[in-house]
């Protein structure tokens, strides 16, 4: 069988996207939300945090607020962003312009996508991300970056046509799709679904406590001290989905799967894992 014709991210940005699990540290020694905060365009401290996802915006903004405070944020902007006119205030798109981190906390990512979908806000995060500002997310906030993300979809039996809701994400990365929680919330069969549906897109689970830095030449390196799963359907032999009827089992051959530790990674064009020092040839030869 002739090799596929390898994939590209499609990413225009300078700067590093920064896909987060959930559950992350945020109070102790705050591991992954440093290497977050380490890797801001040099003489940009600032970061903003948008709580859009959530719904208790009043009590997670203060922690993070403290947690780059203390990672050494020279001001750090708290968006709560609760609707559509917000999204499109100008003071707003301001501080996000200034930021050289951007942030986006967990919550319901179908709220994050309607508030921000086409305004101005989400204009200045993409121009950010083009300019060399990390843009990170966590949870919700993590699975909203791509241009295609998951929502509202059921972990026990995902593995039945129609069972993964998917709509447009936030575009900051094309041919991705992330999961968050993905571990602890038994979440394979999700992205199993999703990868017989859509082989030419790659799965991205992130269990908690755990994220993916996706650097701009397309290698993806695993962070922190949990797992980054990899489900590969590129060379997907077979697959019964085209046929069924909605909520009917999936047949699924030869779908490859991996998992990444931290200081791990992935080279999505020519999808291959990386261990330690294949992952440090890879960043510096294509800086």
């Amino acid at each position: 069988m002739a090799a596929s014709s390898p994939m590209s991210l499609g990413l225009a940005a300078r700067g590093p996207l920064i896909a987060i699990g959930g559950a992350e540290d945020r109070t102790s020694d705050l591991a992954i939300l440093n290497q977050v905060f380490s890797l801001a365009p040099a003489g940009n401290a600032e970061v903003a945090v948008i709580a859009t996802a959530s719904s208790i915006p009043g009590q997670i903004l203060p922690i993070y607020q403290a947690a780059f405070e203390r990672l050494g944020a020279s001001q750090v902007h708290t968006l709560a962003m609760e609707d559509r006119r917000q999204a499109a205030d100008g003071e707003i798109v301001r501080l996000i312009e200034r930021s050289g981190v951007i942030f986006f906390t967990g919550g319901d990512q179908l709220r994050l996508t309607h508030v921000m979908g086409g305004s101005p806000a989400l204009e200045a995060v993409r121009a950010c991300s083009r300019a060399g500002a990390v843009v990170a997310g966590t949870s919700a906030g993590a699975a909203a970056l791509p241009s295609t993300m998951i929502y509202n979809s059921t972990a026990e039996d995902a593995l039945r046509k129609g069972a993964v809701n998917m709509t447009s994400g936030l575009g900051l990365v094309e041919g991705l799709i992330i999961d968050s929680h993905f571990l602890k919330r038994g979440r394979f069969t999700r992205l199993m679904e999703v990868g017989a549906a859509n082989p030419q897109h790659l799965g991205v689970g992130l269990s908690e406590d755990a994220g993916v830095v996706i650097h701009p030449h397309g290698v993806l390196e695993a962070i922190g001290p949990g797992h980054v799963i990899i489900i590969d359907s590129r060379d997907l032999a077979s697959s019964n989905i085209a046929e069924l009827e909605m909520g009917a089992p999936v047949a699924i051959e030869n779908m490859i799967l991996h998992a990444l530790i931290s200081g791990h990674g992935f080279d999505v064009e020519a999808r291959r894992y990386l261990g330690s020092e294949a992952l440090r040839a890879c960043l510096a030869e294509r800086r």
